[in-house]
């Protein structure tokens, strides 16, 4: 077969296949030419360098279905100018036996382009997985320069330079890179209309880092990770979710506080023992306020509701009681009502609150001490968790 046989019909091939390379069919012209004079199989050699060319191809760009539409086409074309085929007297049996040999050799040199093209790409995909991480955690640390971030985000859609904000979700079941979740939520957020985001799991939360360019950007992010989240049950058992938002700020360091203070309301939502699905930073100021003066708040919870522990039982019976008193408003009956528990009942340990602690919950003038004191033992997981002396 003669070099303008040969050129024109790989042309032709090329051509069919959308303009690809003709360098990434290597030897395979007349590799098939051999072996169809041969009846032999593609020798190893060979075969790794179609390898080869298939991850050639996979970091060039190039779709594998054009690429296995490149060799399937010079493999057809180059059928009827096989030396067999072009015998003066071709017989079945001859043709057949080519056939076979060819087909054969096309299968296995459409395979090992594949192999290598698959390969290729998923070195690739680990790659950008790495960088996506290590991009995530240095983000959510603060553990980088400002201007890496800046110039790093842009890789990843997002301009940082903008406001953002983080919102996290966490569930009874922890949140991994591998969670169909992510993929699902960053789908719904893909969507004409839907902020610019970024979906990744840390610590076996959910977290978006979403740019904030409209006034219901933040509402969209939420709704569609409650759209993927599903129904919610009332605890954190069996399937129920709760999720925190972040205040909007700018740049990275504005990332890195929205995400700490989205992780703050998580954490106080638990303590405070808030069933509601979302829960902001915004609104949860002055528990972080309490929070603040560790020491300050345990000196008035021991002064305020330490004489309770002396009760028959320990202080947890009287202080869940207190607890439903005060966020029933001072009223006995629905306070009965949320204990599960008779006026009498209630009315027999607010007397006892009473005798240890020489306030009157029904006084609205101490009722503000009470309430601070009793949200800060939430918060401090008093009596369970034992609180410093203070000095």
């Amino acid at each position: 077969m003669s070099e303008v046989d040969v050129a024109g019909l790989t042309g032709a091939a090329v051509a069919q296949s959308g303009g690809l390379d003709a360098a990434l069919l290597g030897d395979y012209v007349s590799a098939l030419t051999r072996v169809s004079a041969t009846r032999t199989a593609l020798n190893r050699t060979e075969l790794e360098g179609y390898r080869r060319l298939g991850g050639e191809a996979a970091d060039a760009g190039v779709p594998l279905p054009a690429l296995i539409d490149l060799y399937l086409s010079v493999t057809w074309r180059l059928w009827r100018y096989l030396p067999a085929v072009t015998a003066a007297v071709p017989t079945l049996a001859l043709v057949q036996a080519v056939g076979e040999t060819v087909m054969r050799a096309a299968g296995e040199a459409v395979t090992a382009v594949s192999d290598g093209h698959q390969m290729a790409r998923q070195a690739v995909i680990r790659r950008q997985e790495a960088a996506r991480r290590e991009f995530i955690d240095d983000l959510l640390t603060g553990s980088s320069d400002v201007s890496g971030l800046l110039a790093r985000a842009a890789g990843f859609g997002l301009d940082l330079t903008g406001p953002h904000t983080v919102v996290l979700a966490r569930a009874s079941t922890a949140f991994t890179e591998g969670s169909a979740q992510l993929n699902r939520v960053e789908s719904a957020l893909s969507g004409r209309g839907s902020p610019p985001a970024l979906v990744a799991s840390k610590d076996g939360l959910l977290v978006v880092v979403g740019t904030v360019n409209a006034a219901d950007a933040v509402g969209r992010i939420v709704a569609a990770m409650r759209g993927v989240l599903g129904p919610r049950a009332t605890t954190m058992k069996g399937g129920a979710w709760q999720i925190g938002v972040g205040r909007v700020r700018p740049g990275p360091v504005g990332v890195l506080l929205a995400y700490e203070e989205a992780r703050d309301a998580l954490t106080l939502a638990g303590l405070l023992r808030m069933d509601t699905p979302v829960v902001a930073a915004v609104d949860l100021l002055v528990y972080r306020v309490l929070l603040r003066d560790r020491t300050a708040i345990a000196d008035l919870i021991l002064t305020t509701l330490g004489p309770l522990a002396d009760a028959r039982g320990g202080a947890a019976i009287l202080l869940g009681t207190l607890d439903a008193y005060l966020d029933a408003g001072g009223n006995t009956a629905e306070t009965a009502r949320r204990l599960h528990l008779s006026v009498r009942a209630v009315t027999y340990r607010l007397a006892r609150i009473r005798e240890f602690t020489g306030l009157e919950p029904a006084d609205t003038g101490v009722r503000i001490t009470l309430h601070v004191a009793v949200l800060g033992a939430r918060l401090l997981d008093w009596p369970a968790t034992a609180l410093p002396t203070p000095s």
